[in-house]
């Protein structure tokens, strides 16, 4: 490690395996709190890392699958970390939560009974309830940890914890599917990547399931990956959507705190004759702008459109 880079002597940081710890970079011969950083390195975006300034640690602990830390950052907000993976910031969650759950809602007539797999920030759950057709949505997550420290320390994202439309179940999501036949309206998969508990998600019986888990004219909005790094991967992912689903599109969001600075989502239909890449149903100009702070019925058209090296691969 070089001489401008080393572990921040900190007990909860100490505590975590080498790759987890926090890096101080600094540039005078003495260390001081003020400049600790927090380092995101993982092989899935190999050679690059996403760096933020930390101000206090907040909460760090092992739970039964991941390691789960927050952070309070000098200009993101409360970070959640797992297995040293950046999975939301105070500041631009919302890019993410949106359109993962609009993408998929505005391409529904009338999505009554909502399931959100994963998501246990609440975030995509804040979006679900938005939507007044919606009669319950129903959250299953695997990790209690993630629902109980959200609720603590992501209090913007998981305020939907407490609305009377929503239930939540801890549970594999995976074993939760295979209960349920024509019950959903619009499944999101809020995962992490395949790498870890999620590395199932991503895989053809995932999606088998979630088609028998949709009634007639389902929707699933998918966690997909970035276009950049994982372009094979969603090549994939798009061709075993379409094994499944007569319809399935690869859209994608702008995020700073994600690799690259983007993520993408698949989006899948059970009706043929549905064109997901436009908005079935609109909120007015108003709406839009009282509801949310990136999606809007323009933007659900943009996502969809893809630069050409991309749009080329991913033209099955």
């Amino acid at each position: 490690m070089s001489e401008e880079a080393k572990p921040l002597s900190h007990p909860t940081i100490m505590g975590m395996p080498p790759s987890h710890r926090l890096i101080i970079v600094y540039n005078r011969p003495r260390l001081t709190e003020s400049r600790r950083w927090f380092r995101e390195i993982n092989e899935m975006w190999s050679g690059q890392a996403m760096t933020l300034k930390v101000k206090k640690i907040l909460h760090h602990e092992k739970s039964l699958y991941q390691d789960v830390l927050v952070f309070e950052s000098t200009d993101y907000g409360n970070v959640l970390v797992l297995d040293n993976v950046i999975q939301c910031t105070e500041r631009d969650e919302f890019s993410y939560q949106e359109m993962i759950s609009h993408l998929a809602l505005m391409s529904h007539p009338n999505p009554k009974k909502v399931l959100v797999i994963g998501g246990g920030d609440g975030g995509v759950l804040r979006e679900v309830i938005k939507h007044e057709c919606v009669e319950e949505a129903v959250l299953c997550d695997i990790d209690e940890a993630v629902i109980r420290v959200s609720k603590q320390y992501l209090p913007e994202m998981s305020k939907s914890y407490n609305d009377p439309k929503v239930r939540v179940h801890i549970g594999d999501g995976f074993k939760f599917l295979a209960d349920y036949k024509n019950e959903f309206d619009v499944i999101i998969t809020d995962s992490s990547d395949p790498d870890g508990p999620a590395e199932s998600l991503f895989e053809l019986p995932y999606f088998e399931l979630l088609k028998g888990a949709l009634r007639e004219g389902g929707v699933i909005s998918t966690q997909a990956e970035n276009q950049w790094l994982h372009l094979s991967l969603i090549e994939r992912l798009k061709k075993d959507c379409r094994k499944v689903f007569p319809v399935a599109e690869y859209a994608y969001t702008t995020i700073p705190t994600y690799p690259s600075g983007q993520i993408g989502f698949m989006i899948c239909c059970k009706d043929p004759k549905r064109d997901v890449t436009k908005p079935l149903r609109r909120w007015t100009e108003d709406q839009e702008e009282k509801l949310c702070k990136y999606y809007n019925a323009r933007i659900h058209e943009a996502a969809f459109i893809l630069p050409t090296f991309a749009r080329k691969q991913l033209a099955l």
